[in-house]
């Protein structure tokens, strides 16, 4: 018998009860499967109970923010995210991404707005390769270097920490899980965590070349991350996982 593809479970975040019933009739009428949430406690009782593909949180809720409510998810799940604002400003869409959010929208926004970027985040996260690591592992080891994912800290061969961003961190773990693999732009912005307009298009190699000047041997010639012309980057060198108990 042929199994029929699971309708994806949307989540609702947003303390206006007019706004979560509008959205999940819509959204419903559209096709998907849809739960509502008033606050952070709501939140993440839901995602405890259940498998849920995408979340909509609005920003501005009592209690802790959606920005806060993001970071706390971002700590132990990789749910897409869309933020909901009232406040068109760059300096909270640019928050919001660099917190993890998958995407950003402002208060009013048309509902079929919504469907469209709930579909285009849901295409790229099944599009995405499966990663070589597993979740359980800690530890991502290459040429000598370790990432150390709990910690959130690289060790250089030469066993000293090296700084990297959030941005950095997080682009050099998409690497790591898929090595051996071209990564388009797109990919790496959704396994980053970042977002896939034009400015973090543009951005996604302005991180590649600070990723490079910090682990390549020679940046100008790089041989760990290299350009794939016209389909993105790949990861060459072997990488090797394990968790903190098997070097205990």
């Amino acid at each position: 018998m042929l199994q029929t593809a699971r309708t994806p479970h949307i989540l609702i975040v947003d303390d206006d009860q007019q706004i979560r019933s509008g959205l999940t009739r819509f959204l419903t009428t559209q096709g998907l499967r849809v739960s509502q949430a008033k606050d952070g406690a709501d939140l993440f009782k839901t995602v405890g109970a259940n498998q849920i593909d995408l979340i909509v949180l609005d920003v501005m809720l009592p209690g802790e923010d959606g920005f806060a409510l993001c970071r706390k998810l971002r700590a132990s799940n990789d749910v897409p995210v869309v933020l909901l604002t009232a406040v068109s400003g760059e300096t909270d869409r640019i928050l919001g991404l660099e917190l993890g959010a998958d995407d950003y929208i402002c208060k009013p926004f048309q509902p079929r707005e919504l469907l469209a970027r709930i579909r285009a985040i849901l295409r790229r996260v099944h599009s995405l390769p499966p990663s070589a690591s597993k979740q359980s592992k800690s530890l991502l080891k290459f040429l000598g270097w370790c990432l150390d994912l709990h910690n959130r800290t690289l060790t250089s061969p030469g066993a000293e920490l090296v700084e990297l961003t959030t941005g950095e961190f997080e682009l050099l773990q998409a690497f790591l899980e898929h090595p051996q693999t071209i990564l388009t732009r797109d990919q790496l912005l959704d396994l980053a965590r970042g977002r896939s307009s034009a400015v973090f298009d543009r951005s996604m190699d302005v991180q590649v070349m600070r990723l490079r000047r910090k682990i390549e041997p020679d940046p100008q010639q790089p041989t760990i991350i290299k350009t794939v012309r016209n389909s993105g980057y790949i990861f060459t060198a072997p990488v090797e996982s394990s968790s903190d108990e098997d070097i205990a």
